[in-house]
């Protein structure tokens, strides 16, 4: 990815990795359980949106690239990589 959207991509990252070292530090001060998995459930939303977003620019971008190239081997790749992906995420 390049330009306005990485950089957006490359903040929202930030953020969430800002998450992740607080609730590192939650830990290290013996906060209540309860806040701590609160902040786990705002980090891993926060990723979620990440990868949804990151996803939607992929299918905006990349394959609708390869439809527009009108190669059916670089659009079947593109529908390859994202069932992979799907199965991969859907065992978790």
């Amino acid at each position: 990815m390049k330009g306005a959207d990485n950089k957006s991509l490359l903040n929202r990252c930030k953020r969430v990795e800002g998450q992740v070292r607080g609730i590192t530090a939650m830990l290290d001060s013996e906060k209540y359980c309860i806040d701590i998995l609160t902040q786990i459930k705002a980090a891993r939303s926060a990723l979620k949106s990440l990868e949804l977003e990151i996803l939607e620019n992929h299918m905006n971008h990349c394959v609708k690239d390869a439809v527009s190239s009108g190669s059916d081997k670089d659009v079947q790749a593109k529908v390859d990589e994202i069932m992979h992906l799907l199965r991969r995420s859907s065992k978790s």
